[in-house]
C-alpha cells in the first residue's frame, strides 16, 4: 500500500484512480500529475516502483496544495467570511446554504432532519 500526503492510496487500482482519494486531487490534476511524472494512468499502483512512488509524492509536495493545509485554509477562509459578519459567513455561522438555494421547501442536507412544529395539525 501506497502512502502519499499521508493517506493510503488503494494498490489494486489505476493510479490516475487512485490518486483521487487523496483530497484536494480530483480526476484533471491525477492525470496532470501522471503526464508531470511520466507514468502512463492505466498502470496500478501495485506495479509503481519506489522511486515513481517518490517521484509522485514530491510532485504533489511541491505543486499541490493537498489534505490538511487544504482543509485548514478552506476553514480559514470560512472563519475570516464569519468574523467580517458577510452574508456568506451569516449563512455558514447559521448552518443554512450559502450560494443562494432555497430554504423553504429543500436544503435538508445543511439544515439537519426536520423538525415538528407543535399545534400545525388542523
Amino acid at each position: 500500500m501506497a502512502r502519499i500526503a499521508g493517506v493510503n492510496i488503494p494498490t489494486n487500482k489505476r493510479v490516475e484512480i487512485a490518486l483521487t482519494y487523496i483530497h484536494g486531487i480530483g480526476p484533471a490534476n491525477a492525470k496532470e500529475i501522471c503526464e508531470k511524472v511520466g507514468i502512463t494512468p492505466e498502470r496500478r499502483v501495485a506495479e509503481l516502483t519506489d522511486a515513481e512512488v517518490l517521484k509522485i509524492r514530491e510532485t504533489i509536495d511541491s505543486d499541490y496544495m493537498v489534505e490538511g493545509d487544504l482543509r485548514r485554509d478552506t476553514a480559514v477562509n470560512i472563519k475570516r467570511l464569519m468574523d467580517l459578519g458577510l452574508y456568506r459567513g451569516l449563512r455558514h455561522r447559521r448552518g443554512l446554504p450559502v450560494r443562494g438555494q432555497r430554504t423553504h421547501t429543500n436544503a435538508r442536507t445543511r439544515k439537519g432532519p426536520a423538525k415538528a412544529i407543535a399545534g400545525k395539525k388542523k
